[in-house]
């Protein structure tokens, strides 16, 4: 039930990996035959990544992962631009890897508006309209946010920026596979992703950069990504990128039905059956498998440790800061009270989740919640001791 921190490797993507790592080895930049497969294998991932997007191929590079995605624009656009100006405009929810980067960027003299959210987890468009100045150079907004699942407005927010003359990124780390996304369409300038969220390896991911748009680059040492990021390429990682994009543009539509009818039957049923909950983030405008639910007066390291006792994984807020007892700053943003952010934990379910999965944890979690709030220091009627 943490899909949205990982998934698990599809059959089908692991097949077409495994050549890879054996007989078709071979190094993308070497000229002889089994390096020239390679490079062959690495274009065609990109084409069927590209197609998932709206992109053209040309415009997709292959990276390490989506923070490093996420890394090379903020420091690949703050240097390309830095005579025109000093100022990155981002949201108070998103992922860390645009946040700490952002804090590192203002160390070193770039300025940061963070702008804020509504009770949904929606970014304030008027806020962020008049956040942008004559020195603004980028906009970073995720597509869909890691730890409530809110769908944020690209487009409306790519038409504010290119009106101002202001470029835009999105982290789509937890869009690419749940939602229709079309680069074009939408107005994006740059977009993160990442493999291991829709079913394919770990340690892979791709940056969109829109033909015109040249940040610096991030990495260097090599002639690789059409000059622009050095490495190696991880051969079978994007080969296994390429074939989970191309599973993923398949089932999308059945995958968004599947995975929100899921979701929706979970809620109700925790709804119907648990007391004092609260279900974060927008009821509607949301991640087909995302939950995030808060529930009153325990903590959601506790409800965390006990269903893991009868084998459920969940994430008590997003997986990369799960083991913190800081607040969520996701949810503080959104007017969360300190108490009720404590006691939310994220549940995603995904392709392989089954009626049969959300029975039975909601049977345990029924147990576990009753169980908690009958040892806990609060109570209904007294409050928070």
């Amino acid at each position: 039930m943490d899909y949205s921190a990982t998934t698990p490797v599809k059959k089908e993507v692991l097949d077409a990996m495994i050549p890879y790592f054996t007989e078709n080895f071979g190094n993308p930049s070497s000229l002889y035959s089994i390096g020239l497969k390679s490079k062959a294998a690495i274009t065609e991932a990109r084409e069927k990544l590209a197609h998932l997007i709206g992109a053209d191929p040309a415009e997709v590079f292959f990276t390490g992962s989506g923070s490093e995605a996420d890394n090379w624009t903020l420091f690949g656009i703050s240097d390309k631009l830095k005579a025109k100006g000093n100022h990155i405009i981002t949201t108070k929810v998103e992922h860390h890897a645009i946040l700490h980067s952002c804090e590192f960027l203002q160390k070193h003299g770039v300025d940061v508006t963070y702008v804020g959210v509504e009770k949904d987890g929606t970014v304030d468009l008027k806020e962020l309209e008049n956040a942008i100045t004559d020195k603004t150079i980028l906009i970073s907004v995720m597509m869909i946010n890691n730890e409530v699942g809110t769908i944020m407005p690209i487009k409306e927010i790519a038409e504010i920026a290119h009106k101002h003359g202001v470029l835009l990124h999105t982290d789509a780390v937890q869009a690419l596979g749940n939602t229709p996304i079309n680069v074009k369409e939408m107005g994006i300038d740059l977009m993160s992703m990442s493999a291991h969220k829709i079913y394919g390896p770990k340690g892979v991911g791709a940056l969109y950069i829109r033909k015109g748009v040249n940040p610096s680059n991030y990495i260097h040492g090599g002639a690789q990504e059409n000059k622009r990021r050095a490495s190696t390429e991880n051969l079978a990682g994007i080969v296994g990128f390429g074939v989970a994009a191309e599973l993923a543009e398949k089932n999308l539509e059945n995958h968004i039905k599947t995975c929100s009818e899921l979701r929706d039957y979970f809620i109700s049923q925790v709804e119907e059956k648990i007391p004092n909950v609260y279900i974060n983030g927008n009821r509607t405008r949301r991640h087909p498998g995302n939950a995030s639910i808060t529930f009153e007066y325990i903590e959601g390291e506790s409800i965390l440790l006990l269903l893991d006792s009868v084998g459920v994984s969940v994430s008590t807020g997003s997986a990369c800061s799960s083991a913190s007892l800081t607040p969520s700053h996701v949810l503080t943003a959104m007017g969360i009270p300190v108490e009720r952010i404590h006691g939310t934990v994220r549940f995603t379910v995904g392709d392989f989740t089954t009626k049969e999965d959300i029975d039975y944890v909601v049977e345990n979690l029924v147990k576990i919640i009753a169980r908690l709030r009958e040892i806990s220091s609060v109570n209904e009627k007294e409050g928070w001791k």
